[in-house]
Parts: structure tokens; sequence; C-alpha cells
């Protein structure tokens, strides 16, 4: 692969907003595990290899088991995920997609309140916003180490 800009270089401005809305979302009341989870959905949805290699490694240094990021991809069928992991990855992957009907709105609704709902929505873009940055300016997949961009 050419070698591409250094976009901690020449991005600094704009990273330091996307950083800044990780650090709002860890505060959120949207629990870290199920955030974790679904930055590693929308990761695995968007190849984004360095994204996925960043947060197995977080979700696992916080206690997330294998088993459960394995299935991920299939996590409809797995019973062990709760009702309120899968309607957040229910609106995961339904913003990805750009697709947000009415009853994936209701669906998750249910679950989660208004401002979880939004901190949901800002996690996602989140993590979108990152998986193309990584496809456009790669970082390397495996260099990632726990609490590096803390």
């Amino acid at each position: 692969m050419e070698q591409r800009l250094n976009i901690q270089e020449y991005g600094q401005g704009a990273l330091k907003m996307l950083y800044g809305i990780g650090g709002y979302l860890k505060k959120s009341p949207v629990e870290n595990s199920l955030l974790e989870l679904i930055y590693f959905r929308v990761s695995q949805m968007n190849s984004c290899a360095f994204c996925l290699d960043m947060h197995s490694k977080d979700a696992r240094a916080n206690g997330e088991t294998e088993q459960r990021l394995y299935g991920l991809s299939a996590w409809r069928e797995a019973p062990y995920y709760t009702d309120r992991e899968k309607a957040g990855l229910t609106w995961a992957e339904a913003l990805t997609k750009c697709e947000v009907p009415d009853s994936v709105y209701k669906e998750v609704a249910k679950q989660f309140t208004e401002q979880e709902m939004v901190d949901l929505t800002f996690a996602v873009t989140n993590i979108n916003t990152w998986n193309r940055i990584n496809h456009a300016f790669p970082a390397v997949p495996g260099s990632y180490r726990v609490g590096q961009f803390d």
C-alpha cells in the first residue's frame, strides 16, 4: 500500500472533536460494555481492521467474553445477549445502513430512554466516522494498546 498522509498531523482539530465525543460517551448512562459491543459490531460491518483490534482489546480488558465477541456477527441467533443489547445492536446496524424504520425506532425506545437513544446515535455515528478515517488513512491493525487513546 502506498504511504498516505498522517491524519494525526493534518487533522488535529477535527480529531480533537471526535475524541471529545468519545469522552462524552464514557460518561453516558449507556453502559460501556454495550458501547464496546456496538463499536465492534459496526467495525465488523465496515471491515475496519484497526477498530476491530482496538475494540476487541478494550472489550476484553473490561471483562467481555471471547464467546460474545466471536458470536457478535450472528447476535440475533445467540442466546447470550440481553434484550437491551439486542436493541442497541439493532439501532447500530440500522443507523450504519442508514435505514431506520419506525418499527426499529419503537423497538429500541422500549429499552432506552430518550437521552440514551441520542447517546447511542452519537456512538454509532462516531465509530462509523472512525472506520472511514481508518480506511482513508490506515492505522496498523494489531498495534493498539488498551487505553492508548484515553
